[in-house]
């Protein structure tokens, strides 16, 4: 089995080097478990020393990484592109300011898969932490609970945590690039809602992700990830509306306050 975890950067010279040596050590424990994992990098024409950066630690791969670097339409273009050149099985997504909480995910994302051999995905937990202080959960995002019928309020899994066989994509599609900011919950509404694909939920804090992000930037932000995720509902024939689209954001005050008061 190979599993290819493709990653988007742009100017990402501050934290690539954590997110590659993350990496690393998934290879290192996945070599145990008979799995093979290969690296796609797609960068959208850094400025800073990303490309530096990746050519550095280029040799520590033994050939495991593909990368690129050109102009993209956005993270999700990267992603489509990274889908595409991927040659593995399965693919997943870590972030270029992202690395995995332990050392076994992607050995346990493969153990998983070659288990259950009929599903076409699974998921599991992430947290968030301030960039000054790696150790401090802010906000544990749970995928525990996500269902099919939450996504009409707007809840989706954890999006870092997935990981699909690559066949599915080739089936179904890629990211859809209209929706600046919430394409990956397109992609789940499509694949759950309207695909059925039988997926698995693993117990497991898969990645640790830095605060941030555009579409938590600001207001503006959330506005447009609101209305990106009305259109995705829309699209697929599943009713929704402001109020009920509002109880995720009730969650989440949830999930910061019981993050708080546990971590």
């Amino acid at each position: 089995m190979k599993i290819s975890i493709i990653t988007a950067t742009w100017n990402s010279g501050q934290t690539l080097q954590d997110t590659i040596d993350s990496i690393q050590r998934q290879m290192d424990a996945c070599k145990q478990e008979g799995v093979e994992v290969e690296h796609v990098i797609v960068d959208g024409g850094s400025t800073d020393d990303t490309i530096d950066i990746i050519k550095r630690n280029e040799h520590r791969y033994n050939g495991c990484l593909r990368w690129i670097s050109e102009k993209d339409k956005g993270i999700y273009d990267a992603m489509n592109k990274g889908i595409t050149m991927a040659s593995g099985d399965i693919v997943g997504l870590l972030n270029s300011d992202d690395f995995y909480t332990s050392d076994d995910v992607v050995a346990t994302v493969g153990r998983v898969f070659k288990t259950h051999k009929d599903i076409d995905a699974l998921y599991g937990d992430i947290h968030y932490v301030r960039p000054e202080n790696l150790n401090k959960i802010t906000r544990y995002f749970s995928s525990r609970y996500f269902s099919v019928g939450g996504l009409r309020f707007g809840f989706i899994l954890a999006h870092p945590s997935f990981y699909c066989r690559k066949e599915v994509y080739e089936k179904y599609g890629l990211y859809d690039l209209s929706l600046k900011t919430s394409a990956d919950f397109e992609m789940i509404v499509r694949l759950f809602y309207k695909h059925r694909i039988k997926a698995q939920y693993v117990k497991k804090d898969f990645v640790t992700m830095r605060e941030g992000g555009e579409s938590n930037a600001n207001l503006k932000c959330r506005y447009k990830v609101n209305r990106d995720i009305a259109r995705s509902l829309k699209k697929h024939g599943i009713y929704s509306n402001q109020l009920m689209q509002g109880v995720r954001y009730l969650w989440r005050i949830g999930e910061l306050v019981y993050s708080r008061i546990k971590y």
